[in-house]
């Protein structure tokens, strides 16, 4: 695994971050104390609903839509937010189907690169690179990302719960736009958002306020402003849907919730 062309930014322990307080909720041991106050404030809210029902949903849903992918002749993957390494991983699942499967992993907090390089430092065909989803041309153009990935072959984007973390100063649609531009018909894109269509009101307000301090705040989006996420994508069945009604079949399965919307596209043929 290359580390060439990545240099580790510094980051902020003062403020909580996303990915330090995913790993929190999944019983993992690489946060802070502030991300651990930002989750704590966040479970006095709503319990386990974000804490454990939300961040299980979304990890079995990745699984079962990286195994679906893999099984259907996709064996180039690009993780955005991956979050910090635990059970299951993409590369796990993909090299399952397809043992020679390439992954790479994108997160903009530097301890993600600082363990993705532990964990692969013997895996040749899958790489973590620190880079923002905000800035999309440094991703597709990282040296790292460009040893692994042939944009002239079909490839999965993966975003799964990271672009409520995206505000809509810097376009998510626009972004994902970037990424779809540089790929080839029978590409792929798999997605889960956190919605304002199911929840209370008064919780996603909740939910919101306790990630206010954090490295990116939370947005909430009604589900037709996900879907448009999707743009000159075609949804492939169920469609948009609850993640655990996505395939539940493909395994494993989690919680169940109102609180996130999810799919699989793939790029037609222009």
């Amino acid at each position: 695994m290359s580390t060439d062309g990545d240099t580790l930014p510094s980051f902020d322990s003062s403020k909580p971050s996303p990915a330090r307080m995913y790993d929190y909720f999944l019983g993992g041991k690489d946060n802070f104390p502030v991300d651990r106050e930002a989750g704590d404030k966040v479970k006095a809210a709503v319990g386990d609903t974000m804490s454990h029902g939300i961040v299980w949903e979304n990890r079995r849903f990745l699984q079962r839509a990286v195994r679906h992918l893999a099984q259907n002749g996709i064996d180039q993957f690009i993780d955005l937010g991956t979050g910090l390494p635990t059970q299951g991983n993409v590369h796990e699942v993909a090299q399952e189907v397809v043992p020679e499967a390439r992954v790479v992993y994108v997160d903009n907090d530097p301890i993600v690169s600082t363990h993705g390089r532990a964990l692969l430092a013997s895996n040749s065909s899958t790489t973590v690179i620190t880079a923002d989803v905000r800035d999309p041309e440094a991703i597709l153009g990282h040296p790292d990302l460009r040893a692994l990935i042939d944009f002239s072959r079909p490839v999965a984007v993966l975003s799964i719960a990271l672009f409520h973390f995206i505000s809509d100063d810097y376009d998510p649609p626009g972004i994902l736009r970037k990424f779809r531009e540089r790929l080839l018909p029978g590409s792929c894109l798999a997605l889960s958002h956190l919605t304002t269509d199911g929840p209370p009101a008064d919780e996603v307000a909740q939910v919101v306020d306790a990630y206010k301090g954090a490295t990116s705040p939370i947005v909430f989006r009604p589900r037709a402003r996900i879907e448009d996420l999707f743009d000159g994508f075609d949804l492939v069945e169920p469609g948009l849907t609850r993640p655990w009604k996505w395939h539940p079949e493909l395994g494993p399965q989690g919680p169940e919730t109102e609180w996130l919307y999810a799919g699989v596209a793939k790029l037609p043929a222009a």
